[in-house]
């Protein structure tokens, strides 16, 4: 006998959850360890700045989201915590390549970022927060209208929709951008707002020309600037898919053809999500669904 099905493997989500941890475990070994000399070193060779990437360490750009300030715990668990929460919505949605892409989009984005506002300055920047606002973005540009609840401080418990809480997080660091960094200033509590201010315009970018565009197909023109979709009052129209992944309408004539239908489209499943399936696809789904229950 023969077992057909994938076992099931582990999430990006976990691993990349299990990254974060590793990457603060790592830092304690050599700051505690070793000490701080050893440590601010590590941390140089991982972490971005200016003179690293003037250095030639453009790897920075990607690993400076594995570290975390080592005065307090809570800046990994913040980070952790909205990255899993936020992104167990969203990676059965996305598929784990385009999930991948979305928080690697906000991390560069938000590293980039940095490094224009502060490149004639000599600080680091370490941490998540880049590629959770990317999350937390696109999220909120899906679902606007969802109500979360929120705990403030870990004890005061508040419910809010998606589209505020983004904008609210948006102004908050809008203004610490404004009147904190552009004045070559430091923010209560070292916070990067230019990170975060990136993270969202990637996460707004890869929801407006990836997302919607994989689902509306390439033959549409779009405008060049848009509002999003919770800010229209405009009916949605009918979206039509793009031709990578049309198929075939009419029903497989035989239960071979069906099973070959079906293992295709779990496996664009896997890769792209279930929101990349066009309708001919759900609807082939439900057929095999209701095909296996009758027997």
């Amino acid at each position: 006998m023969r077992d057909d099905y994938a076992r099931p493997t582990t999430s990006v989500l976990t691993w990349l959850l299990c990254a974060l941890v590793a990457g603060y475990v790592v830092q304690n070994v050599f700051w505690r360890w070793f000490g701080p000399g050893v440590g601010r070193s590590f941390d140089a060779a991982l972490a971005l700045s200016v003179d690293g990437i003037q250095s030639g360490q453009i790897w920075t750009l990607i690993t400076y989201s594995f570290m975390h300030s080592m005065r307090s715990f809570f800046h990994l668990l913040v980070n952790g915590l909205a990255i899993f929460f936020i992104g167990r919505e969203l990676l059965p949605l996305l598929g784990s390549k385009r999930f991948l892409w979305l928080y690697g989009g906000g991390v560069v984005g938000g590293g980039l970022l940095w490094l224009a506002v502060n490149w004639t300055g000599n600080g680091i920047l370490l941490g998540a927060s880049a590629g959770a606002f990317a999350l937390f973005t696109m999220f909120a540009a899906l679902y606007p209208n969802r109500s979360i609840t929120l705990l403030i401080f870990f004890v005061i418990p508040i419910t809010i929709k998606p589209k505020w809480a983004i904008a609210i997080a948006g102004g908050i660091d809008l203004l610490g951008f404004l009147f904190y960094e552009l004045a070559g200033s430091a923010s209560p509590g070292g916070v990067a707002h230019s990170a975060h201010l990136g993270g969202m315009a990637a996460g707004w970018i890869f929801f407006r020309y990836v997302h919607n565009r994989s689902d509306r197909g390439h033959d549409r023109a779009s405008p060049a600037i848009e509002l999003p979709a919770w800010l229209k009052r405009t009916k949605r129209t009918a979206q039509t898919e793009s031709p990578a992944y049309k198929v075939n309408v009419s029903k497989p004539k035989s239960p071979g053809d069906l099973k070959v239908e079906v293992d295709r489209i779990l496996d664009k499943i896997n890769s792209q999500g279930f929101g990349s399936l066009t309708s001919a696809e759900k609807k082939l789904l439900d057929d095999a669904k209701d095909l296996l229950s009758r027997r």
